[in-house]
């Protein structure tokens, strides 16, 4: 009983967008919306896809990137309507869904090998 009144919460009242298809190891541009007082403006975070975790309304994607020589990492999920476009840029080639093994390695090292085709 609960189960289905959740799922009919999620069915009917939160909204849903397109999204293009990527999985860890894809380099995305998310662009998000910042509201600062009655302003609006649309800001990019550009980096490498961690994972993807959840299911339904509570879908998440983590994005990390190296911003003045410092890791950022930003959660981002799916059913927000602060989300304004998604775009991927590059597909990876990984062996795991979570990668979270980038977070220790620097340089060139922390590359990953873009997938063909």
């Amino acid at each position: 009983m609960k189960q289905e009144l959740i799922q009919y919460v999620e069915d009917n009242f939160i909204t849903k967008q397109e999204f293009p298809k990527f999985k860890a190891g894809d380099t995305v541009v998310v662009s998000y919306k910042i509201v600062e007082g009655s302003k609006e403006r649309i800001q990019q975070f550009q980096g490498v896809v961690l994972q993807i975790n959840g299911a339904g309304a509570t879908k998440t994607f983590t994005v990390r990137k190296i911003s003045g020589g410092i890791g950022v990492e930003r959660i981002f999920p799916f059913a927000t309507p602060m989300i304004a476009d998604i775009k991927v840029t590059k597909r990876g080639v990984v062996r795991r869904a979570r990668i979270f093994y980038l977070r220790n390695l620097t340089g060139k090292k922390a590359r990953i090998k873009e997938r063909r085709g």
